[in-house]
């Protein structure tokens, strides 16, 4: 029996020389605690030694895979024929076995024989000795570390948080880019700016146009593809109310428009390599709530494994920290989304119902993003199969508010047939149908002399009624009149009460000199008053004699 044993320089074949000290697998650590006693129970047959360090990390990355190498392959098939291979991997063992049609054994025996071989190595290969096994097994560990900490080039989300990032400064110079050339050929030709509504199709028209004068000429329909629009364009040429420009400003605005249309192809190209890299990054998540939103919440989080360690609440809120914090401080409600409000399932639900959505939503796209960031899986079923529940709720939750309004708490309206005047256990008719009575009809041709009487009666009637309401009116309108008076009394008190609050507080210096001028006005008419009275009795005797 021969045993594989890998190490930093190399692979080398032992041959047991002893078998039967096998059985005894709790003693045989005891024969490798001595170089001798070690060498009588295996021997190096064979020893195959890497050309470099790139050799090393290949053969060794294919060893952690399960997979034997090529010059594993033919050394193995030059010294084992019709022995049986003892192997540390039983994984490793079954893939020799299929390619090289080798036996290969894997046991707690050849547990213990690998690690006795461990302990006794540079003893037992000639030429290997620690000074030189130590330096090679730590260079292969750091480059084997290196190769499998080092993220996979299309596994790289930095380029999504970069590319979503020169989107946003894209989209923010593109704006500002056609307010400027809408702004400056607007001074020429003002009212296209109402004729043509997009940003890329007024740079395009502008370029094409120059002078306004030209636009008879032109055929606009590459740009425009609606026929009305351009025949109000070509109207409004030649009536227009702007200024004239020179050669020279109109050559800078076909400049700038430009700049703008070069962005803009930019643009498109950017979002297309956006899209596959979220593709290929975060299927699951890209599935879920697209491609921009995908992208937009991977760069606030900092990375794709950032974001997997959040919790759906998180996920939820993410992008609303400010409005978060204000509410906590205000003690006011909290927001229910973020950058996940732009999703296309939260687009689709009604204002009612986006509270609940997004909470659904959230903790799918938490799920989504863990199954990216640490599952080998690169397909996009998780989110397909999330994306499905969601609208299914979504539908339901949709649904209820239909029945509700339809009346029923259930969200199916209930029909009661009458069943009242039915007999038990058949169909007839408990009452009969009432037939037609034709006494209750009025006949023309009866006599005359009871409708004088009846008009008697009636009008009877209604000069006893005017009787009554008549003097009932009169002391009604008595009282109204009374309550009338009475209110203009309460006015005047009201106002002579408002007098004399409002008339100042005089001094006690003032108040003197009234008096003294009151006493003043008082003293001269007590003699008037005497003289009247004389001439009253004058006038009373001159008419006695009289």
């Amino acid at each position: 029996m021969l045993v594989l044993f890998e190490t930093p320089a190399g692979f080398a074949l032992f041959k047991v020389l002893d078998e039967g000290k096998l059985d005894k697998v709790e003693d045989l650590w005891k024969e490798f605690t001595t170089a001798d006693s070690a060498r009588r129970v295996v021997e190096l047959k064979a020893f195959n030694k890497f050309e470099n360090t790139s050799d090393a990390l290949s053969a060794a990355t294919l060893i952690i895979d399960s997979k034997p190498s090529k010059g594993l392959r033919k050394f193995l098939q030059k010294h084992c024929e019709g022995e049986t291979l003892a192997v540390a991997d039983s994984k490793l063992g079954n893939a020799i076995k299929e390619k090289l049609k080798i036996d290969c054994l894997h046991n707690n025996a050849v547990m213990e024989l690998m690690r006795g071989l461990r302990n006794q190595l540079t003893e037992l290969i000639s030429g290997l000795g620690a000074q030189d096994l130590g330096p090679m097994s730590l260079g292969l560990s750091h480059s084997l570390s290196r190769y499998k900490l080092k993220f996979s080039p299309e596994k790289v989300d930095t380029m999504i948080i970069q590319a979503i990032g020169l989107l946003d400064d894209l989209d923010k110079e593109l704006n500002t880019y056609a307010m400027r050339v809408r702004e400056w050929y607007g001074w020429h030709f003002p009212e296209l700016t109402k004729i043509v509504t997009d940003n890329i199709q007024y740079a395009e028209v502008v370029k094409m146009l120059g002078n306004r004068t030209n636009a008879v000429n032109l055929d606009f329909s590459e740009i425009l593809f609606d026929e009305e629009v351009e025949a109000q364009l070509k109207e409004a040429a030649v009536i227009s109310m702007g200024t004239e420009i020179s050669d020279l400003d109109l050559l800078n605005i076909r400049e700038l428009c430009d700049q703008v249309l070069a962005l803009s192809e930019y643009r498109a190209q950017l979002f297309e390599y956006l899209k596959s890299r979220m593709n290929t990054i975060a299927p699951n998540l890209t599935t879920l709530v697209g491609e921009l939103v995908g992208a937009r919440l991977i760069a606030h989080g900092g990375s794709l494994l950032n974001l997997a360690k959040q919790p759906g609440s998180t996920i939820q809120i993410l992008g609303a920290e400010k409005a978060l914090f204000r509410a906590l401080k205000m003690k006011h409600s909290t927001p229910k989304y973020g950058l996940i409000y732009h999703a296309s399932l939260i687009g689709k639900a009604s204002q009612k119902h986006k509270g609940k959505i997004s909470r659904s939503l959230a903790a799918k796209t938490a799920l989504a993003i863990r199954y990216d960031a640490l599952g080998d899986g690169e397909d996009n079923s998780i989110g397909l199969d999330s994306k499905l529940k969601l609208e299914t709720r979504l539908q339901v939750l949709e649904r209820k508010d239909l029945g509700k309004s339809a009346g029923s708490t259930k969200g199916k309206p209930k029909i009661e047939v009458y069943e009242k005047d039915r007999k038990q256990g058949s169909g007839a008719l408990m009452t009969p149908a009432k037939t037609y009575n034709p006494a209750a009809d009025v006949v023309l041709g009866q006599s005359t002399e009871e409708t004088p009487k009846k008009s008697e009666l009636a009008s009877k009637k209604r000069k006893h009624n005017e009787e009554e309401a008549a003097p009932s009116t009169e002391p009604a309108y008595e009282a109204i009149q009374e309550d009338g008076d009475q209110e203009d009394r309460k006015k005047k008190k009201k106002k002579k009460s408002k007098e004399t609050e409002e008339a100042p507080a005089v001094d006690a210096e003032g108040g003197k000199k009234k008096k003294k001028k009151s006493k003043e006005n008082e003293e001269p008419a007590v003699p008037a008053t005497a003289e009247g009275e004389k001439k009253k009795k004058k006038k009373k005797k001159s008419d006695v004699d009289t």
